[in-house]
């Protein structure tokens, strides 16, 4: 990479830095805006349970109303008591209420959650809730101020129906297959009277708490999000961040409400319609929850009761090859793309990790290695993979650096600063005549960089690091603090994470090294730049310190591996080079093409021409 790109990354990185320093509170303003918050927070909670009680006065005078209502079609099916109903195979648990009819509880086997049980509790009957509604000519049916009597009952199917005076009945099916699939049926019997000839669609709310269920709040919530899936289209999502709303512009498969490791996902066999309208509301750190999801949409609906609305629901690991083979076993036949449920990045980075990261992490986990040992590996094999890359790019700097006294002595007349197109293109010529382009170094550390920015999404979604522990580290998937508080300070935040030390101080390393090798080749003015700019290069790590300490350990150790051998490469490179040997092959190609000169070609060749046109440009302009 040349010299006007790097300065170009550090400025921004150094604005960047500034800007946030330069904009930040004094301790008066944090203290008076904690005040302001805590009192603007008292007054927001005051105000949510004055409108909880005031809607739970509402509820309990419409519920009365409704009950003294003898009349209302539902009125026996309106009263009644709740009772549990459990569906349950190997890896899954739900708990369903015969109030409403739908899933209360989700209970996600040999998955240990936040406090060491041995179950993860995705849901209780506090944070889910799933409404089908549907609007009568004179009454609206609402199923979740339904009691509903089970029937047909297993391990893993019921039956649930509310029975109305006129002997219609609103019926939900439920079945549970062997893995993380659930399939629900809703339909209406004996009802078509009620509803207006062209009804023909269902309406559905469906809204979760989202419960943090790993032990870094930040970290978890920029993972958990509410994710769907145009029938037409691609897969997308509303932003992590903040409160989002947001309303679907097509017809969607399925709605998933998504958090790090585990998501709940609602898949329409007959699509939602469009204009569904989702939202995502964030949760404050200690509550024990990330967001709060809320999703209304609608789907098709036959108020003859001949067809009914079928859904599947997946409930489960984020876990790629499994959701693969769950999305198999759907009826539906439909390509729901669920696996994208995992992120693996941008459209270059996911190829990168779905067609070579991940058949590599399954074949060294199919070993039985454990986790830490996985990651070295991996990074081992990266960096064998790319190594020619590496070398080709040091090989480049390596030429720069022998041939630098004799660029010296042939431009060193051009010190002026009129006199810089000249010096560039007294350069260019030498670069063609000795066989070196500045530019080869630099390809190839580019192509480096996706590898290194998909291991950055793949590594906090790969659920097989969740639990697993190596050396100091007790769970690759969250930070490990060597020292914990209970503020944020300077948006560190509250710990330190000893593998985001080691990766920064790997970084440094490897930017001595670095700097050192671009320093060595700088000529005249570009040395002296290169000399202002060293302290600016050695801000990075710190910038990179504030950013991951709060990431998993898993990622930030692989990038310190990763650094850390890219470092020794270096200096290996550095030791096994041969100055004077390297120099006299590059003098040999001098001599052959002293008189004979290799045209320039590609890029080198177009920065000549602008050279050249710039040069151009500046005599006509001193003629003016």
């Amino acid at each position: 990479m040349n010299r006007d790109t790097i300065i170009g990354f550090i400025l921004i990185a150094l604005v960047l830095i500034g800007f946030s320093w330069w904009n930040q509170p004094s301790a008066e303003q944090v203290e008076a805006a904690r005040k302001q918050d805590s009192i603007a927070a008292v007054m927001k909670d005051q105000a949510a349970k004055a409108q909880k009680k005031t809607d739970q006065q509402v509820k309990a005078a419409l519920d009365s109303a409704v009950l003294s209502d003898t009349t209302a079609l539902f009125h026996a099916a309106l009263q009644g008591s709740s009772q549990k109903v459990v569906l349950k195979n190997q890896k899954l648990e739900l708990t369903l209420d015969t109030k409403g009819g739908v899933i209360r509880k989700a209970v996600i086997k040999d998955f240990k959650s936040i406090d060491d049980k041995p179950d993860v509790t995705l849901f209780d009957e506090q944070d889910q809730n799933l409404n089908f509604m549907l609007a009568g000519k004179q009454e609206n049916i609402v199923t979740g101020d339904l009691y509903f009597t089970p029937s047909e009952q297993t391990d893993s199917t019921v039956t649930m129906t509310a029975t109305a005076s006129n002997g219609g009945q609103v019926i939900m099916r439920y079945r549970l297959g062997q893995d993380y699939l659930l399939s629900l049926s809703f339909q209406t019997r004996g009802l078509a009277g009620l509803f207006a000839p062209s009804y023909k669609e269902v309406e559905i709310e469906w809204a979760d708490h989202c419960r943090q269920q790993e032990k870094g709040y930040s970290f978890e919530n920029r993972y958990t999000s509410i994710y769907y899936k145009e029938t037409m289209g691609g897969t997308d999502k509303l932003s992590e961040s903040g409160d989002q709303q947001e309303n679907t512009e097509e017809q969607t498969d399925w709605v998933a409400f998504r958090n790090q490791f585990f998501s709940v996902a609602l898949i329409s066999k007959d699509n939602f319609a469009k204009d569904a309208q989702l939202t995502s509301t964030v949760d404050e750190k200690g509550t024990g929850y990330l967001k709060h999801f809320n999703a209304k949409m609608k789907t098709a609906f036959d108020p003859t009761g001949q067809k009914p609305s079928e859904f599947e629901m997946y409930i489960g690991p984020n876990d790629f090859r499994l959701i693969k083979d769950v999305e198999e076993q759907s009826q539906f036949g439909k390509d729901l793309d669920l696996e994208q449920l995992v992120d693996l990045g941008w459209w270059l980075l996911r190829w990168i990790n779905r067609w070579f990261t991940l058949y590599v992490f399954d074949w060294l986990t199919g070993f039985g290695l454990n986790m830490g040992i996985v990651l070295i590996l991996i990074t081992l094999l990266l960096k064998a993979i790319t190594f020619p890359m590496v070398k080709k790019s040091y090989m480049s700097s390596a030429k720069m650096r022998v041939l630098k006294p004799k660029f010296e002595e042939a431009t060193k007349q051009y010190d002026k600063p009129e006199d810089q197109m000249k010096k560039q293109q007294e350069m260019m010529s030498l670069y063609s005549k000795y066989g070196v382009s500045p530019l080869s170094g630099c390809l190839p550390m580019l192509i480096q960089m996706p590898i290194w920015l998909a291991m950055f999404f793949f590594v906090p979604n790969a659920i097989q690091l969740r639990g697993e522990s190596f050396l100091w580290m007790a769970d690759l998937s969250t930070y490990d603090p060597i020292i914990e508080w209970s503020k944020n300070i300077w948006g560190i935040g509250d710990h330190l994470s000893l593998t985001c030390i080691l990766f920064c101080g790997a970084q440094l390393l490897y930017t001595y090294f670095s700097m050192r090798q671009q320093k060595d080749q700088m000529i005249g003015q570009q040395a002296e730049q290169m000399k202002m700019m060293q302290w600016m290069m050695y801000i990075m790590p710190l910038m990179f310190f504030f950013i991951f300490n709060d990431y998993s350990s898993g990622l930030n150790f692989y990038y310190f591996i990763s650094l850390l051998l890219s470092a020794i490469i270096m200096w290996a490179l550095r030791k096994t080079t041969d100055d004077e040997k390297l120099l006299a092959i590059l003098e040999a190609n001098y001599q052959a093409n002293k008189n004979n000169p290799k045209k320039s070609s590609g890029l080198a060749a177009r920065l000549e021409a602008m050279q050249k046109q710039a040069e151009e440009m500046q005599k006509q302009q001193r003629r003016r």
